[in-house]
């Protein structure tokens, strides 16, 4: 079976996680666990980062930095993975849904800007609220699904209209660049997966980053039990125990060595794949909009007979995935409300599967996905 997205162990893993043992310094304190965050912020070019233990995490205390609260609504596209949606939960605010453009499968930003002008209104303290539910509209959460991006300068330009900061959810667009400038680095706060599948790996593990000093510095405060004195162990709020590990730092930082040469082999193999598929069945891919520089980071492509194709291929030793369930199909966030005209979410889910894309792929395996994915249309 090729695997759909392995992590990929060919730097210095070893010989860092090695020096966490010898030293037994393997815990959330120890030297990795800073210069992963500091080689981080310098690779991104931000003011800060912290490191926390997982991609969801990170939107949980980015969420609290942005002031959303209980029973507030956090704007969010329906397609994304489930933890986007949930983060939000976390807090008692609900997850505001917005369909997705069928093209780049990003925030429909003609839907975002028409559902604000038409439901909503900024009240005399300059807050946003939906109207027919009085609820206040506390931010949002832009997700750059597959490693892709929306047209950030116009979601910017409305958010700013309407007062709301904005968090990406860069979980997927590591390496992304959008007119220059890394994902997860153009709103408030960006936050970032280091899981198995993404495209550098810490087993587990997130990254909190902001151009604020004082974002970064109230994230490291909440990830660390909101502890003032470690002498005596004083805490002046409810914090939490997100730290992520030295030893899980130490991969980080091998595998951030490494991220450049990722990104090329995502690249390379998004452009065979691109190649090579082009005019087979009705086969689609993704649109990458112009001033984009997406890192490639899950492979999809789009087809009538998704479920067949999907079977066929998992059957014949090509590991393969359906896209993401959106968010209102979910029976958690099925009744909250969800802005759409022709609901592009359910056509691109019931449409798209993403196929093996490891950052060491052989070129033997890129082959096979090909010829197996030719020979289903040509039976």
């Amino acid at each position: 079976m090729i695997p759909l997205s392995l992590p990929n162990i060919a730097g210095k893993e070893w010989e860092y996680v090695k020096q966490c043992l010898d030293s037994g310094w393997i815990s959330s304190a120890g030297s990795f666990v800073d210069r992963f965050e500091v080689e981080f912020a310098k690779y991104l070019e931000v003011e800060g980062a912290i490191s926390v233990v997982n991609g969801t995490s990170a939107l949980h205390i980015a969420l609290q930095l942005l002031g959303v609260e209980k029973n507030d609504l956090v704007i969010m596209p329906n397609v994304t993975f489930v933890a986007s949606a949930n983060a939000i939960s976390y807090i008692g605010a609900s997850p505001l849904l917005i369909d997705i453009d069928q093209h780049s499968w990003q925030m429909d930003l003609d839907l975002l800007e028409s559902f604000l002008l038409t439901d909503c209104k900024l009240d005399s303290s300059n807050t946003l609220v939906h109207m027919k539910t009085s609820r206040k509209i506390s931010a949002l959460m832009i997700v750059h699904v597959q490693g892709n991006i929306c047209d950030m300068d116009r979601l910017l330009a409305i958010c700013n209209e309407y007062k709301l900061p904005v968090l990406e959810d860069a979980a997927e667009a590591l390496g992304t660049k959008y007119k220059g400038q890394n994902a997860g680095t153009l709103g408030d706060i960006g936050c970032f997966s280091f899981n198995g599948n993404k495209i550098m790996s810490t087993g587990g593990g997130g990254m909190i980053v902001s151009q604020n000093s004082e974002h970064i510095k109230r994230a490291k405060h909440l990830t660390t039990t909101a502890k003032r004195d470690s002498l005596t162990y004083f805490h002046d709020e409810v914090g939490y125990n997100y730290r992520l590990v030295n030893v899980l730092a130490a991969l980080g930082v091998a595998q951030l060595e490494q991220l450049d040469s990722f990104l090329d082999s995502k690249i390379d193999t998004a452009r065979f794949y691109r190649d090579n598929l082009k005019g087979i069945g009705d086969i689609g891919f993704q649109l990458v909009q112009d001033g984009v520089e997406s890192n490639e980071w899950l492979f999809t492509i789009t087809t009538s007979s998704m479920q067949d194709l999907l079977d066929y291929l998992n059957a014949n030793g090509v590991m393969s995935r359906p896209f993401w369930i959106p968010m209102n199909q979910l029976p958690m966030y099925s009744d909250n409300i969800y802005v759409n005209k022709s609901d592009i979410s359910a056509r691109i889910h019931s449409t798209a599967l993403s196929i093996p894309c490891s950052t060491n792929i052989l070129q033997s395996d890129l082959e096979k996905v090909i010829s197996t994915i030719k020979s289903f249309y040509e039976r």
